[in-house]
């Protein structure tokens, strides 16, 4: 089978390698579509970071070189051994979490903080190919009102969900994203599911602004708008009841942190590259709190898929497939540029 092997910074190569076999507890996937990753971008540009380079990690027993992808679908093939409540032919989206199942994260139910956490496609072979194996807790069956493709988004849509979940917002409350790439888009549609209508999306972008306009949003441009003193004016200085910042930058953090009320939480999504000064007299004075966020659970992917199957997410205008044969240069390449927002890998092209 063909599949996108890492070997370290910059450095994949499509290659030919034989197809898995499921073991114990395993099951075979055939895979329909995976998603690159902003994380797959900076292993590939400036790793390696997650992947280990030499010590195989302690819960998969793997080390580079690699098969990249932890955001995907597929359908199922073959079972192991003790596998008894999935059949063949299932359609499935895949949560791509190793989990120690003994630190104390994962017996009080947050397994996503695990202490030795692994991921598929990380710390072991992944869905950049064309089938791959996971273990049977990795797996969640699609409804069939749920395409096998629109699956592969279940994971990023998921840290998405889990972000607003911490936010704790109702239906009257009012939220500001800052950012509106992919993360940021699952944000909205995300705090859209909980009810909430009024939700602004921070962009500096025109194409991305545009984009998630075109979704039905509503944005503020920072190059030309003043978005703390629109957000105290709009909310008569009260502020918004939840930030969150998908942008990974300190204006964006530094903005969010003036535009949120008073004992309200800035719910941090992004991954940054470098250390970001904290305003810390806004925290100080207000009582407001940074809440950091990190994947999800099997909660956030069932509801997830349960928003995908009453048609919840749109991915018109933001959401392209491209061949496994351009994985760098039809997507590592264009997505490191901004010239496209998410793309989906089809391993059969």
């Amino acid at each position: 089978m063909r599949a996108a092997m890492y070997y370290g910074n910059n450095k994949l190569d499509i290659e030919d390698i034989p197809e898995p076999t499921p073991g114990e507890g395993q099951v075979k996937v055939k895979v329909s579509r995976n998603g690159i990753c902003g994380t797959d971008l900076h292993e590939f540009y400036d790793g390696p970071i997650f992947i280990p380079p030499s010590d195989p990690h302690p819960l998969t027993g793997k080390a580079m070189p690699l098969v990249l992808g932890h955001e995907f679908s597929g359908v199922v093939t073959d079972l192991g051994a003790g596998v008894t409540d999935i059949d063949e032919g299932d359609r499935v989206t895949i949560e791509p979490l190793y989990r120690c199942g003994e630190c104390r994260p994962c017996k009080s139910g947050h397994y996503n903080l695990c202490t030795v956490i692994g991921f598929h496609g990380l710390m072991a072979d992944g869905g950049m190919a064309e089938y791959t194996v996971v273990p049977r807790n990795q797996i969640h069956v699609l409804p069939d009102s749920v395409s096998v493709e629109m699956g592969a988004l279940v994971e990023p849509m998921s840290v998405a969900y889990h972000a607003a979940v911490l936010g704790a917002v109702g239906d009257q409350d009012s939220a500001l994203i800052f950012g509106a790439g992919p993360i940021g888009i699952g944000l909205w549609f995300a705090l859209r599911g909980m009810g909430l209508t009024e939700i602004d999306v921070v962009e500096p972008s025109p194409t991305r602004r545009q984009s998630i306009e075109k979704l039905g949003a509503r944005t503020l441009d920072p190059t030309s708008q003043d978005v703390s003193a629109l957000i105290a004016d709009r909310t008569n200085g009260n502020g918004v009841d939840a930030a969150f910042d998908a942008a990974g930058v300190a204006p964006a953090v530094e903005a969010a942190l003036e535009c949120v009320g008073e004992r309200r939480p800035l719910i941090s999504v992004a991954i940054y590259d470098r250390p970001l000064p904290t305003p810390l007299i806004n925290l100080v004075l207000r009582e407001r709190r940074i809440q950091g966020t990190i994947c999800y659970t099997s909660d956030d992917y069932r509801a997830v898929v349960d928003l995908m199957s009453r048609g919840h997410y749109d991915t018109t205008g933001w959401v392209d497939t491209i061949p496994l044969s351009g994985v760098v240069e039809q997507g590592f390449e264009p997505l490191r540029a901004g010239r496209k927002m998410k793309l989906l890998v089809d391993p059969t092209l």
